[in-house]
């Protein structure tokens, strides 16, 4: 605990650390911050809120330092700034437990202003923002045009990633979509007709928490208007890449990062127009066809529902019949869905439809080598860990790549 108050101070008293934070003094985190040299980063931010005299000082520190974080870890990503440690600058798990020593260190303080629970819960909430580049999905304009769908000047590309999850299963592991939203983000590709296109990302928790507050709609309500093309990526499948055809509205039972579970429909405003099931507008047929790299990579088309007047859940390969409740999307009944579904949602609420391409991407489970595959014995990388998440990264690239070249097909799945 650090900048503890005089006896008597006032505010609410500060809060124990969470599931998550709880795990951050295991030996495999405190590597993986070492050997980044992440480590400093939450020391230097316990300093800077020990100065700070007010909310607004306070608030002014997070936004720094929590901006400041999701810089560095980009910055390290894509090769720009010092080396420091010897981890790959590709690994995403060093901005994830780097993020949850500061939330730790914030939820603890207690400065002799005394911040109210109310006070520090938005402190935490710009925290979560600024260090997983929510809150800068911002586009540059081309010689003053717009570049949307197809008018001149750039095309515009959302993508976004996820934290590591199941780590009470094997703490060290690491997601490939969040390394492949550092990779990406602030960077620029060419599409098949010679357009410039820039990508923004941004990274999501996977606590069920934070998806009933509305943190996807948050982050991408002001970006889809002005969009070209939304992608949102997580770990799927052993070996393969998939793009889901359809989204459910169903949260199944798995837990989450702070192992909470949550079983019902997806949470949203205006339930009584919320649809069953949502759709990719993504060239899903283009994408499958395209040569993106060394992962097979399916259109899949598969759902679980409860048929019009039905009691009993049924697998459908080909989609949901007229009528059906969902019990599973293509990619599941967990976050990854809720993600995917929120956002189609969201771009069908807002009038786009399919002008806006949009849609799920599954990577490659990120594997470690075989003979690292203990997380008793087992070490924090390897060569072959770190060949697949490189060859993940660089597929979704040209995965991003090729859907926006398609981009207009879309509704046909050109």
């Amino acid at each position: 605990m650090l900048g503890t108050a005089p006896a008597g101070a006032a505010g609410a008293p500060a809060a124990v650390a969470t599931v998550e934070e709880q795990r951050l003094d295991r030996a495999v985190p405190q590597e993986i911050l070492r050997r980044s040299g992440f480590d400093s980063v939450a020391p230097r931010f316990t300093r800077a809120l020990r100065s700070a005299g007010s909310y607004a000082d306070a608030e002014r520190v997070v936004e720094r330092h929590g901006a400041g974080l999701w810089r560095r870890a980009v910055d390290r990503a894509q090769g720009k700034g010092p080396v420091r440690g010897d981890l790959s600058r590709g690994d995403d798990r060093p901005l994830y437990w780097a993020r949850l020593a500061m939330a730790r260190e914030l939820r603890q303080w207690q400065p002799a202003f005394g911040p109210t629970e109310a006070d520090r819960a938005r402190l935490l909430d710009r925290l979560e923002q600024t260090s997983r580049g929510q809150d800068s999905l911002d586009f540059p304009r081309a010689n003053g045009a717009k570049g949307i769908n197809g008018t001149k000047g750039i095309k515009r590309i959302v993508v976004t990633g996820f934290d590591p999850f199941t780590l009470d299963r094997d703490i060290r592991i690491s997601n490939p979509s969040g390394a492949t939203a550092l990779s990406l983000d602030g960077t620029w590709i060419r599409t098949a007709d010679g357009t410039p296109a820039r990508i923004e990302a941004a990274v999501f928790p996977v606590r069920w928490s934070d998806f009933a507050a509305g943190t996807v709609e948050r982050a991408l309500r002001p970006q889809l208007p002005g969009a070209d093309l939304v992608t949102t990526v997580s770990q799927g499948r052993v070996g393969r890449f998939d793009v889901e055809r359809t989204n459910g509205a169903w949260r199944g039972s798995f837990p989450d990062n702070e192992n909470l579970s949550r079983t019902g429909t997806v949470p949203v405003d205006d339930p009584a127009s919320q649809p069953q099931w949502t759709s990719t507008t993504l060239p899903y047929a283009a994408i499958v066809a395209a040569s993106t790299g060394r992962f097979p990579v399916y259109d899949n088309t598969s759902v679980t529902e409860i048929p019009a007047g039905a009691t009993e859940p049924v697998v459908r390969p080909d989609g949901p019949t007229p009528g059906s409740a969902a019990r599973a999307g293509g990619g599941g009944d967990y976050l990854s869905n809720e993600i995917a579904y929120r956002a189609t949602l969201l771009r069908d609420r807002l009038g786009l439809g399919t002008a806006l391409a949009g849609g799920h991407v599954h990577t490659p489970v990120l594997q470690f080598g075989s003979g690292n595959t203990d997380p008793a014995t087992g070490t924090v990388t390897d060569p072959e860990f770190e060949r697949n998440r490189q060859d993940i990264v660089a597929q979704v690239r040209a995965i991003v790549t090729t859907a926006a070249s398609a981009a207009g097909g879309a509704a046909a799945g050109a």
